[in-house]
């Protein structure tokens, strides 16, 4: 009996199973308000395309199905809406995984049981996870999308990713394009797998050639600028060449049409016109539309839409524009090794709606389009929050985490290195280093998380800013999250390496404007070296100088076929032919690319070990300052070099680096407090108190107290002055420093000036009656010369001092002047003073001034007053005194 009822009871689940599934499908089928709507997939990220077609009440079909895989969990997604929070609220519609690529496949996919259109306002293509959206289409509310008399409804359909046609031109690089012949025209979209960098060109060649040539065609060039944005310009080819402006006025070369007509104002030259653009997943999209036959006749070439015709088509390196060539010019090269495509020709015919090889996404190496920092020891990290523009995972919030000015970069931390995070972002914003890609505490999504670093008290402002530290160890897995504790997808990715420039050199700096790092370690008579870039070029410089021109510069670069080079260089002057290859004893050399950031490494001796040659001077003295300077720039090649080795960037001033201490700051100009303070200082020491001098020496003949006066108030003048230039430099450097020879020697200068008034306040009187000089006041003769001699000798050297002082600190190039100027004021004042000693022993031998007692009667204070600088006053006294004859002294009428 058990055996038949168990017969009997599976017999009636399969019969109601049948039943359900019948019930299902006629359900299915009753929902039939959304059958037959079309719409395109809008691309939000891993490169999704396709068209989405309702074909049931539970089930839809994804035509020419293109996506680069996510994680396990990607689905399609049903939401409210496409911001994080409705996405967050929502459901899986579908069962299949999205986890593979997909290439230009037509699927059909059921919604989930128990799931019908009406709850599927969005149909998105998401990874919980990671909370990543990669593409949505928006299903209508009702009616049929077949009603073609709804253009608002056929136009919230299209998506600017996808058109009609497409052609696979290289490996990475294609061309789409949607013809439009009713309406004269055609849009255009060029799509390749390239860094930000990097240029587009696609055009028509001129037709009627025997031979295909890029002289004469018909280009768009597209890419996107230094801020992210896209952009599309009409070129014209007179020559393979970068677009030059000759002597005579002329342009040739790859150049904008607008280049050509200058005095165009209609805006008929430029007949490109920017559709939509962006970069994702590392590949560049910009879409654009042009005219098939254009009213510009010289510029433009005429698109025969029906018959093959000639295209041509590169892309390469992309040259900022400058103050003498405000556009984006295309770097071009003939040579395979170079970066880049050069120009190639094809034959294309627009009529042909086939995808010519264009399978499935392109798949870029280099996925990672932001901002790139690595750590250093010692180098906090300025975290601060601002608005969302280029956030690499969306759907995101309206505000993000900046690190260093930079939107979300990608840090690159060392294990075993600690990182410094100063945090500015706002009592809302708290950082925390995290497992969790989404962040925002994964507790709040009933998820668990690993937290490394941070947590609600790692909050603050930039009036208060909190430092963190966190130290990344062997256990730390290689990829983690800064985020915000309180908001979800804020922060990115950091990537733990082990150890790497940081372990292998005992000191680093960040050089100007925190673009390039500086590394050195010390090593006997050499020194280790390297530089590494913080975002993508061509090559790398680092020159030893206050500027480029007059430097010793190394350069590192990575070639076409990926080997680096390291060369050094002597410049001389601005343009290619002044910089000159020299053959320095530099080994160890190593050069590599890092997500597009060139880094390379050398050693060099301190001293070359040669003479008669320019690099022989390149010597380092590691006990003085060490001034380092960068550029970066689109190629570099070794040999010759023209305008397309020009720099895109520079350091805007050297820094200057005391190698022995590891210590840094950037070179500054010259305060004007300081100036100032110098040119009182020469008043000081090098007029007023020689002349103080003089006067008490030389003056001495003149009738009445005039040279005790002159003596008396140039001395304590130049006291007044000297402290008043010392006061201007305390109150511009807030506070006194004893580190520098300078300040050294001139507080010895200002401490033997100050004894001046304290020794003439404590003068002993002279005896009277010819009376033997007294101990005291003998000292005190003595003692005042000493110092006042040692002041003025002192203060000479203070002023020789601070001139290097300056030179060393702002690298002013007025010093070698200043210093020669100041050298001829000396010898000056030596010369004037010789001939003043001459005259005065003239005086004395002729007995005008001589010991024989003959003075001219006048004030009592002169007999109390001695020739400080006169050694022989004392003896000459005390024989005169010793002298046993009586003393004359010579009366004349007052009324002569």
């Amino acid at each position: 009996m058990a055996p038949a009822a168990l017969r009997l009871l599976l017999a009636i689940l399969c019969l109601a199973s049948r039943l359900a599934a019948r019930a299902a499908a006629a359900g299915c089928g009753s929902n039939t308000s959304l059958a037959g709507y079309k719409a395109d997939l809008r691309m939000s990220q891993h490169q999704l395309r396709g068209r989405v077609e309702v074909l049931d009440g539970c089930s839809f079909r994804v035509a020419a199905l293109d996506l680069l895989p996510g994680s396990t969990s990607a689905r399609w997604w049903r939401a409210d809406g496409t911001d994080l929070d409705a996405l967050s609220r929502g459901e899986p519609a579908a069962a299949e995984p999205l986890d593979r690529t997909f290439r230009s496949e037509s699927l059909v996919f059921r919604l989930l049981p128990g799931l019908s259109w009406p709850h599927v306002p969005v149909l998105a293509a998401f990874d919980p996870v990671t909370s990543s959206l990669f593409g949505f289409v928006r299903l209508s509310g009702g009616g049929n999308a077949s009603d073609s008399s709804s253009s608002s409804a056929a136009a919230a359909a299209a998506a600017p990713t996808m058109l009609d046609s497409c052609a696979q031109l290289s490996r990475r690089f294609r061309v789409r394009w949607t013809l439009h012949e009713a309406n004269n025209s055609i849009d255009i979209a060029l799509e390749a797998a390239v860094g930000s960098e990097y240029y587009m060109a696609f055009g028509w060649a001129k037709p009627g050639a025997a031979k295909p040539s890029v002289i004469g065609a018909d280009l768009a060039v597209a890419g996107f600028t230094e801020d992210g944005l896209p952009f599309a310009e009409d070129y014209y080819v007179t020559k393979y060449s970068e677009c030059l402006l000759r002597k005579d006025g002329l342009v040739e070369g790859v150049c904008p049409d607008t280049i050509y007509d200058r005095d165009n104002t209609t805006g008929l030259v430029n007949n490109t016109r920017l559709v939509y653009g962006h970069r994702r997943d590392g590949v560049s999209f910009v879409r654009f539309s042009r005219p098939l036959v254009s009213e510009d006749k010289r510029y433009d070439v005429s698109v025969d839409g029906t018959r093959n015709m000639t295209v041509v088509w590169a892309i390469g390196l992309l040259r900022p524009p400058d103050s003498l060539r405000p556009y984006y010019l295309p770097l071009m090269s003939r040579r395979s090794g170079s970066p880049g495509t050069p120009f190639t020709f094809a034959k294309l015919n627009l009529s042909d709606h086939a995808s010519n090889g264009c399978v499935g996404p392109l798949d870029a190496e280099d996925k990672e389009d932001q901002a790139r920092i690595t750590t250093e020891r010692n180098t906090p990290l300025a975290v601060t929050i601002g608005p969302a523009l280029h956030y690499p995972n969306p759907p995101n919030p309206d505000k993000v985490l900046y690190i260093n000015k930079k939107e979300a970069p990608l840090l690159k931390v060392e294990r075993g290195v600690p990182v410094t995070f100063s945090i500015e972002a706002g009592h809302d914003a708290p950082l925390y280093i995290t497992s969790d890609p989404v962040g925002g505490n994964a507790t709040f999504r009933n998820a668990s998380e690993i937290i490394y670093a941070g947590g609600p008290k790692a909050e603050g402002v930039p009036a208060t800013p909190t430092e963190l530290v966190w130290l990344p160890d062997r256990n730390t897995p290689d990829l983690v999250y800064y985020q915000s504790l309180y908001d979800p997808k804020m922060g990115w990715k950091i990537q733990v390496v082990d150890g790497g420039l940081s372990d292998m050199y005992n000191n680093s700096v960040l050089l100007d404007d925190q673009q390039v790092t500086f590394f050195w370690t010390l090593s006997g008579d050499s020194i280790n070296i390297a530089a590494r870039g913080e975002k993508k070029s061509g090559y790398l410089a680092i020159g030893f100088g206050s500027a480029m021109v007059n430097s010793y510069a190394y350069v590192g670069w990575v070639d076409g076929n990926g080997k680096g080079h390291v060369k050094s260089y002597w410049i001389d002057g601005k343009d290619g032919m002044s910089v000159h290859e020299t053959h320095e004893n530099v080994t160890h050399k190593r050069c590599r690319s890092e997500n597009g950031a060139v880094v390379f490494e050398f050693t060099r001796p301190l001293a070359p070990s040669c003479s008669g040659k320019v690099e022989c001077k390149n010597i380092i003295d590691p006990t003085t300052p060490l001034k380092v300077i960068w550029a970066m720039g689109a190629q570099w090649s070794p040999g010759p070099l023209s305008l397309k080795n020009m720099h895109s960037d520079t350091s805007n001033r050297p820094i200057r680096i005391l190698l022995l201490s590891g210590l840094a700051e950037a070179v500054e100009d010259l305060r004007p407090v300081l100036a100032v303070h110098g040119f009182m200082m020469f008043v000081a020491w090098a007029i007023l108190l020689p002349g103080g001098i003089m006067a008490a020496r030389y003056l001495r003949h003149l009738k009445g107290e005039l040279w005790f006066q002159a003596h008396t108030y140039l001395q304590y003048s130049s006291i007044a002055v000297m402290f008043l230039g010392v006061l201007f430099a305390v109150a511009e450097l807030r506070g006194f420093s004893f580190k520098s020879r300078h300040a050294r020697m001139g507080a010895v200068a200002l401490t033997f000036a100050s004894m001046q008034p304290i020794n003439a306040y404590l003068r002993p009187h002279r005896t009277e009656n010819g009376e033997s000089l007294p101990g005291n006041r003998v000292a005190w003769e003595y003692l005042h010369v000493l110092t006042g001699r040692s002041a003025a000798l002192a203060g000479i050297v203070a002023l020789f001092t601070g001139l290097q002082h300056l030179g060393h600190r702002y690298g002013s190039k007025t010093i070698k002047g200043l210093t020669c100027g100041l050298i001829l004021w000396v010898v000056s004042v030596i010369l004037v003073t010789a001939y003043l000693e001459y005259m005065a022993i003239k005086r004395r031998t002729a007995g005008a001034d001589g010991p024989s007692g003959k003075w001219v009667l006048g004030s009592t204070e002169e007999d109390d007053t001695v020739d400080l600088l006169q050694s022989d006053r004392v003896v000459s006294k005390m024989e005169f005194n010793s002298s046993p004859e009586p003393l004359e002294v010579q009366l004349e009428p007052l009324n002569r």
